[in-house]
């Protein structure tokens, strides 16, 4: 299982840690071990969607007892990542099309707000915006989607982040990870759509160093739906 894709930092390190059998594993609390492993197989599809996962044998793969298999399939429940059925297992959900839509709507109400929030102290996140976008453009010229998506989303949660309200971030965040599941297989296919989101992030930038806050959320908005329709033509 790959370990580098699209988590926090702190859940894809543990998920590296415990794939790799690293020292210090034993350190980790068992739930959160099994919780990295299973969110990584899931957002990279090493475990796809309609696969029924036993507790049994999630907990030899990580080498952890049953009880803190069930906590970590409670957590993935609430993500809306499995959904457990008792003596059973944990299914892993699908990715629906009602669900790219809901994630989609989500992600414009959470990043439009922001993009009003930080407009004050926009000057403040150029640089960071435009570091994320060399490495997406440095990404496209290596053919990485993977690490490309990864800047991508960083950019994104900078902006959020930057908004300053910690729930709204948290939230975020797992639609991100949601989202990686629907977004990874389509733009391997088409690379070109990287070109397209690398303009969009340098259009966001240079609306940053304008004076039109309104050009702003409109190019934010236009972005979002751009992936909404490139996501639904990959399914």
């Amino acid at each position: 299982m790959r370990a580098d894709i699209q988590l926090g930092d702190q859940t894809a390190e543990i998920a590296r840690v415990v794939v790799e059998a690293a020292p210090g594993v034993e350190k980790i609390p068992a739930a959160e071990r099994v919780y990295a492993y299973v969110k990584a197989a899931i957002l990279d599809r090493t475990y796809p969607g309609g696969e029924l996962l036993t507790e049994g044998e999630l907990a030899t793969a990580v080498g952890v007892s049953r009880t803190p298999v069930r906590e970590a399939l409670l957590r993935l429940e609430e993500s809306g990542l499995v959904k457990l059925y008792p003596k059973k297992g944990a299914l892993i959900l699908p990715v629906l099309p009602q669900e790219i839509d809901d994630v989609l709507e989500a992600r414009e109400l959470i990043e439009t707000h922001a993009a009003a929030k930080v407009w004050p102290r926009r000057k403040q996140l150029i640089e960071t915006l435009t570091r994320q976008v060399e490495e997406m453009r440095a990404h496209r010229k290596a053919g990485d989607a993977k690490s490309f998506l990864e800047a991508d989303r960083a950019f994104h949660e900078a902006i959020v982040g930057a908004a300053g309200n910690q729930i709204l971030a948290k939230l975020y965040n797992s639609l991100r990870d949601r989202q990686v599941r629907m977004g990874v297989p389509g733009i391997e296919v088409q690379p070109a759509r990287m070109d397209k989101s690398i303009t969009a992030h340098q259009e966001m930038i240079d609306a940053l160093g304008g004076n039109s806050v309104k050009r702003f959320r409109e190019l934010v908005v236009a972005h979002i739906n751009e992936a909404a329709i490139d996501l639904r033509s990959s399914r």
